[in-house]
Order: structure tokens, then C-alpha cells, then sequence
């Protein structure tokens, strides 16, 4: 194997720690060459797709790469924003925080953001990191709930990308974060801001990103981590068992993935004679084309045409203050006992100055 070249090395460069936040991803803009380029990358990941190439190749190349990519690209068009495709705003913005917050607990520690499928990329950003002599890195994928083809393919672009690397990293993961205390306070504060802001409806929907159900028979531990999330924040909320539903969105291909589904769930529901549903999405950090459109626009419509009278999409966490604080307390328990600046750095170099007194003393 050819290794990367490595960053410029100089002899007492402060060695730093790093923080590496890992999202989905987005096309670099609106388009159907954009979105062909983005679909190609994340439907030929084996994690996303586990079906034998020789089947799958096929069915990518010859179909699905030539007439998917102008379908979703119009949907991009939809929410796209000036700052470029929201979830890449806000993932931005959230390290940013992130950096910020830890700040003001002396923990100085450099983080950088990249994308699973699409830019930046994870090697991008591990680039980065290396390049200021971080060699403590902690990654942290944005994903709540574990999943091989969300939380594992992230982590496969970490592991391929520093397997190319000479010199190697000391690298922490965050493998979830599904029923972390301050993250389920944080939703249930969305909630309680927007049943203040616009009333309260009949039933609130949990809706989470599918995965087919053959997955978790073979061990993934996605749907139970959902469903405790679901039950965490119903708690938090504290809402009976009547009063909210979990369910499951984007269903890809004929075979049978977690259910009950969503846009069926939405139709039943109306025509059964609930007047109102609230909409929120828990395993998502960040709003994406997925919450954005496929739940704030498709799901409103589903529901009002099979009958009902009024739908409320409550926004992802994004940037709420509460969250990112959250989020900071989940690094700073990630990175016990790694020196990051501020009172760990003092403290360190202090020691080193009494052993050097120690060390004078004994000579004299």
C-alpha cells in the first residue's frame, strides 16, 4: 500500500486534540449532474446497499443513476438556501458552537466537520486536523442512533482514510448517543417551544430514517435504540401511550423495512379522524432534504389530502443553544484524560516545573 505524504513536522510543535463531527452529506448544489455525482457515492457504499454487486451494479448504472438524479435534484431545489444545502449550514454552524462552548470550559481543542457522502469529505477534515498537529482526535458522527449504514459507514471512511496514514493518530469514537440526558432535554424543549409558539395537536409523530427490517434481524441495533429515544422524550413530555406514535420514513425498494411507515401511518390517522398531527424527527441533528421535504412538505400533503386539517413539522435541534451545550457535555466526558489546553494544559505544565525543581534539588 502507498501511504499519504504526511503534514510538515516540526520538532516542538505543541501537540493538539481534535474533534472530527461526521454528517450524511449533501450534493454541491441543485442539479442533476451534482446529485448523479452524490447518489453514485452513496448508493455504491456497501453499508447503504447490501444487496451482491452483481445484481446492484446493474440496477445503479443502467436505472437508477439515469433518472433519479433530475427527481432529486428538483427537490433540492426546494430548500435550498443562499448558504447552499441546509444540512451543510448547519453542520457548519454546529462546529463552530461546538468549539465555541467547549471554549469557555478551557477545553482548547481544534474541530472540524465532513461529510460521509459529498464535501467537505471525513479525509478533508481528518487533513485538516493533522495539519495543526492533532494527534488526539476524537470523532464524533452526529448520528443519535446507531446504524451500520449511518454511525458504521462513518466510521469506515475514518478507518480507510488513516489506514493510508504514516504517522497514525490516537483516535476516540462516539459510537451513540440516542439516550443521552441533555439530547432528549433538548427535544423535548423543541417540543414545549413550539406547542407554546402554535398550540398543541392530538398526537405528536416520532418519525425516524428507515432501515430495512432484515438489518436488525441480523443484529443491528438501530430499531431498539428508536424506540428508546421515542420513549425517553415521551416521558420527558410526559405523554401517555395514546398520545404519540414512533414511526419509520424513507423506504427504499420492495423489501420490508421498521414499521409501522410513515406516509401510511399519516393517512390512517386522518382518515381515522385525527384533525391535527406534530411532526418531529429525533434522529436527525441537523435539517436535511430528508426532514425538510420528505416530512415538512411531502408528509403535510399526504396528510391533508387523506382528510386531515392541520400538519406541524417541528425543526431538528440545528443550532437550538440547549443542544449544542449538550453536545459539548458529551465531548468533554469523550475526551477524559486527554490534555486539551486551558486547565489540563496548565496543570501539566506546572507538574513539569516541579519536577524540574525536584530534579535541581537533587543535583545540588
Amino acid at each position: 500500500m502507498k501511504f499519504d505524504p504526511e503534514p510538515p513536522y516540526h520538532h516542538g510543535t505543541p501537540e493538539r486534540t481534535g474533534i472530527l463531527l461526521i454528517n450524511l452529506g449533501s450534493p454541491d448544489a441543485p442539479t442533476a449532474q451534482a446529485l448523479r455525482r452524490y447518489l453514485k457515492q452513496f448508493l455504491s457504499d456497501p453499508r447503504v446497499i447490501e444487496i451482491p454487486r452483481l445484481i446492484w451494479w446493474p440496477l445503479l448504472h443502467g436505472i437508477i443513476l439515469n433518472t433519479r438524479p433530475a427527481k432529486s435534484a428538483a427537490k433540492y431545489a426546494q430548500i435550498w438556501t443562499g448558504e447552499g444545502a441546509p444540512l451543510l449550514a448547519h453542520t457548519r454552524k454546529q462546529a463552530a458552537m461546538l468549539k465555541g462552548y467547549l471554549g469557555e470550559r478551557g477545553i482548547m481543542v481544534e474541530v472540524e466537520f465532513g461529510m460521509r457522502y459529498g464535501n467537505p469529505s471525513v479525509a478533508d477534515a481528518l487533513e485538516k486536523l493533522r495539519a495543526r498537529n492533532c494527534t488526539r482526535i476524537l470523532v464524533l458522527p452526529l448520528y443519535p442512533q446507531y446504524a451500520a449504514s449511518s454511525t458504521g459507514s462513518a466510521l469506515d471512511a475514518v478507518w480507510q482514510t488513516l489506514q493510508r496514514a504514516r504517522n497514525m493518530p490516537e483516535i476516540r469514537v462516539m459510537r451513540h448517543y440516542h439516550d443521552d440526558p441533555g439530547y432528549i432535554a433538548a427535544l423535548a424543549a423543541s417540543v414545549h417551544k413550539h406547542w407554546s409558539e402554535h398550540g398543541r395537536g392530538g398526537k405528536l409523530i416520532m418519525s425516524f430514517h428507515g432501515i430495512p427490517r432484515r438489518a436488525v434481524n441480523l443484529g443491528d441495533p438501530y430499531f431498539c435504540e428508536c424506540q428508546k429515544t421515542g420513549r425517553l422524550l415521551a416521558e420527558a413530555l410526559a405523554l401517555e401511550a395514546e398520545q404519540y406514535m414512533i414511526c419509520f420514513q424513507s423506504r427504499f425498494g420492495r423489501a420490508e423495512w421498521l414499521q409501522p411507515y410513515f406516509a401510511p401511518t399519516l393517512t390512517q390517522l386522518a382518515k381515522l379522524g385525527t384533525r391535527r398531527v406534530d411532526v418531529i424527527c429525533p434522529g436527525f441533528a441537523a435539517d436535511c432534504l430528508e426532514t425538510l421535504e420528505e416530512i415538512g412538505m411531502e408528509g403535510k400533503a399526504t396528510f391533508l389530502s387523506a382528510g386531515g386539517s392541520e400538519y406541524h413539522y417541528i425543526p431538528a435541534l440545528n443550532e437550538r443553544e440547549n443542544w449544542l451545550h449538550a453536545l459539548a457535555n458529551i465531548a468533554e466526558r469523550h475526551l477524559q484524560g486527554w490534555p486539551h489546553g486551558g486547565f489540563e494544559q496548565g496543570k501539566t505544565a506546572l507538574e513539569q516545573s516541579r519536577l524540574r525543581a525536584m530534579a535541581m534539588g537533587a543535583k545540588q
